[in-house]
């Protein structure tokens, strides 16, 4: 099994919309393990670890997110694998 883990950056509209909610929610349902988290500038950075399908279905999920979200552009890039138990939210 391959397993994949993506750094995302995901921007627009997609901070005080749940954004960090409904990734956890999506994460837990594609068995994704990482973590979330708003950035200064305005976006929301995540990185997620899971299988390449998995973490495809996720990635297609960013680039639309929770239904208050505008999103504007996702980046994703494969980086090193680490060890993850678990899919955290991050102040």
């Amino acid at each position: 099994m391959l397993v994949i883990t993506l750094h995302i950056t995901v921007k627009g509209k997609v901070q005080g919309v749940f954004f960090r909610k409904y990734t956890y929610q999506k994460a837990i349902e594609l068995d994704i393990v990482g973590w979330v988290r708003n950035s200064g500038d305005g976006s929301v950075e995540i990185t997620a670890q899971g299988t390449e399908e998995n973490i495809q279905a996720f990635a297609a999920w960013c680039k639309k997110g929770p239904p208050a979200a505008k999103v504007e552009s996702v980046v994703a890039k494969e980086i090193s694998s680490q060890i993850f138990k678990s899919f955290s939210i991050h102040p």
